[in-house]
């Protein structure tokens, strides 16, 4: 087993307050700790448009006592999970489906009967989480999980993501009492407590190109130019910390367009997926408010607060003159840059880039606090637009409250969002642009922060297609989402599910308002693909009809849960009303006991220990020696400072020694309780705050802490 060490990391923001929970933790295993997940594997078909994946995830139970698992693990928001299977040697069985609450019931009568079963809950549409109970010692139990997804590409490029890892969320404006999120979670950069592989293969109608990930190392093969098979290298470090994003194109930047059709006794289904008209280029630019909303809570400290930095710049600095601007910072509580917008002059933008420029990154992360705010602030003008730029990593638990807050002023601005890591929160970034028919951005990495702001800059220039409308003739489409197609900014397909009465025959047209006048176009249902190998058309209509009544509304109607929870068994989907389970009949615990082992989670890679809650307790034993504690007599600074100087020398020599090679100095700051508390290095003559040095000392055992009851400095140059 693994040796696991944790760091917790104390820091308040400057206008925020720690963050205070009791939902995600640090914890830190022995090496005989009992880790259930042995390993996750993944298997992902893309055909044409469509990716089918199958996810096998095998637990063991390496203790003397019979356990119960519990893993809370992300999956697209976009997943019509349709399929479940439990194996146990060589058994395997059929999950089915059940209204939630009689999942629970069927479940614990399984364990209560000495019997083992496994039960698959939906959370969020982008959370899940599988229990599997009555795990004997040396058991080896395998689930098979298989859902289906549409990708759809935008400017020609295609991306399949398969997450990583839940990230930990804030729950201190949750009053729901939920405990989804009271998971462990591992320190920052340790190593995978379990295997994790990941293979993809792409056939295409049209030759592939340009197959990349940003995210992980790959290896790609072209078997032919159709077909290309992609695989994980070894070289990846925890792989499965972070989301797995990969992109590619067809050649001539083309699409795979059209209409594809499938019938089974008593329904048939249809997707009709169009390439939107080019953009124009005679587009006259109008006068924009902008409201930047900028988290910098504890989540967000080290490199994502830095990757925000680079983001916010270059938005700011590319706006014209004659827009107008302001920001609002947020974490435990909230910071306004300018009581009014202020016009994006150079000085007034730079007034910006430093308001930001100081900010590290601490406390929680009150979202509907901000939201409020920002709401109340003034316009430049009545009749301004004003835009709302949400720059976060999502870490939250109030989504459906963020959404109605959104929902009920969408008359005062629209709502863009920047997901900045590698495991964003996407159920309330891509919600809150939803709702507010708007638009999210991902940034994962540095390199990635221009290429995002500029393809804002171009989604906001003009809508390519206005007043869309989708007319039939000769073909009886019925049930069709969405109901109302939204304008077109991006250059992205429209996409439609529906089903259908009767043959393939007659029209489609979609018509609609261009930069260049009227749009119209027109595809010949009898063109369409009807095939037994569509079959995924059903799951994904009935997964967009869920989302159009579930997943982002905030206000229902009476029958909204009875229709969510009909379409779940009827289509065998998990969904926040629905659940599969799957019980093998043999009895293997008589005497009923068992223990409860939550699988802990990768910290998300590049977010900092400080992401769980300053203050947030260690759960679990640990390898963390006790220090001792020398008290040093007060003296001159002079004196004090030569001797923290020495005792820092003494016992941080080698990472000392290794850091000087590459930088020209380093600067820490000892707090009065003897704890380092900042690290910085220099660089051509600026000190930089060093978030990984930080942590890399606070990981060195010591003998004893110097303690002299008042903060010192002590710089070491070259």
């Amino acid at each position: 087993m693994k040796n696991i060490c944790i760091l917790i990391i104390a820091f308040i923001s400057s206008f925020g307050f720690a963050q205070k929970t009791e939902s995600p933790y640090l914890e830190v295993l022995t090496p005989n700790a009992v880790i259930p997940l042995k390993s996750t594997k993944v298997d992902v078909k893309i055909s044409g448009n469509i990716a089918n994946v199958h996810i096998a995830q095998t637990y063991q139970n390496t203790g003397s006592i019979p356990i119960e698992a519990k893993y809370v693990f992300p999956l697209s928001t976009q997943a019509a999970v349709h399929k479940m299977q439990m194996t146990i040697g060589d058994r395997t069985i059929n999950a089915k489906i059940f209204e939630k609450q009689e999942a629970q019931r069927v479940y614990d009568k399984a364990l209560k009967e000495g019997k083992r079963a496994a039960k698959l809950d939906q959370h969020r549409p982008n959370v899940f989480q599988m229990n599997v109970g009555n795990i004997m010692q040396n058991d080896i139990v395998t689930i098979d999980i298989y859902y289906t997804e549409m990708l759809v590409p935008t400017t020609g490029e295609y991306e399949f993501m398969f997450p990583g890892v839940v990230g930990p969320r804030f729950t201190g404006e949750n009053t729901s009492g939920e405990t989804t999120f009271n998971q462990p979670y591992t320190g920052k950069g340790i190593a995978d407590t379990f295997d994790f592989d990941l293979n993809v293969q792409i056939n295409s109608g049209i030759p592939i190109a340009d197959v990349s990930s940003n995210t992980h190392k790959i290896n790609v093969n072209y078997p032919n130019t159709r077909i290309a098979e992609i695989s994980l290298k070894k070289e990846n470090e925890n792989s499965s910390n972070r989301d797995f994003i990969l992109t590619y194109g067809m050649r001539g930047k083309e699409i795979q367009s059209g209409l594809l059709l499938y019938e089974e006794e008593g329904e048939h289904f249809f997707a009709y997926m169009m390439e939107p008209p080019k953009a124009s280029v005679n587009v006259k630019e109008t006068a924009k408010e902008y409201l930047f909303i900028v988290d910098v809570s504890g989540s967000m400290n080290g490199y994502p607060m830095e990757v925000s930095k680079k983001l916010f710049r270059n938005l700011l600095v590319n706006l014209p003159e004659t827009d107008h601007y302001n920001i609002l910072l947020f974490a435990g509580g909230s910071v306004v840059l300018s009581d009014k917008p202020l016009s994006c002059t150079k000085e007034n933008i730079q007034k910006g880039i430093n308001f930001l420029s100081n900010e590290r990154g601490g406390g929680g992360t009150r979202l509907l606090n901000a939201l409020k705010t920002a709401y109340q602030l003034p316009r430049m003008d009545k009749t301004s637009a004003r835009s709302m730029v949400v720059i976060t990593d999502g870490y939250v638990s109030v989504e459906r409250k963020a959404f109605e807050m959104i929902e009920q002023n969408l008359g005062q601005a629209n709502v863009f969002t920047f997901g900045i890591g590698s495991s964003v929160n996407r159920y309330l970034l891509e919600g809150m642009s939803k709702v507010s028919n708007s638009e999210s951005f991902i940034v994962t990495e540095m390199n990635k922060a221009n290429e995002v702001a500029e393809k804002f800059r171009n989604y906001i220039k003009s809508p390519i297609l206005t007043q869309i409308r989708i007319k039939a003739e000769g073909f009886d489409a019925y049930d069709v989402t969405p109901s109302s197609i939204p304008d077109v900014f991006a250059s992205r397909p429209i996409l439609v599910f529906g089903k259908y009465r009767g043959d393939a025959k007659g029209t489609l047209t979609i018509t609609g308002q261009s930069g260049n006048g009227i749009f119209q176009k027109e595809f010949m249902v009898a063109d369409g693909m009807l095939s037994k190998d569509n079959e995924a058309l059903k799951y994904l209509w009935a997964r967009k009809k869920i989302e159009r009544l579930d997943d982002y509304k905030t206000r229902f109607r009476d029958n909204t849960k009875d229709e969510v929870i009909a379409l779940g068994l009827k289509y065998n989907l998990v969904t926040q009303y629905t659940s599969f389970v799957a019980v093998d009949n043999e009895v293997v615990n008589t005497s009923g006991n068992r223990k409860v082992v939550k699988q802990p989670l990768p910290m998300p890679k590049n977010v900092n220990n400080s992401a769980v809650g300053a203050e947030a307790s260690v759960k679990g034993k640990t390898f963390i020696k006790k220090q001792k504690k020398t008290e040093i007599v007060k003296n001159d600074d002079e004196v004090l400072t030569e001797k923290a100087t020495t005792w820092f020398k003494e016992n941080y020599t080698k990472i000392i020694e290794k850091y000087l090679k590459k930088y020209d100095g380093i600067r820490v700051k000892v707090a009065k309780n003897g704890t380092i508390s900042t690290v910085e290095i220099l660089v051509n003559g600026v000190w930089i705050t060093n978030e990984v040095l930080l942590e890399r000392i606070n990981l060195i055992t010591i003998d004893h802490v110097f303690s002299i009851g008042k903060e010192v400095t002590i710089t070491i140059k070259n």
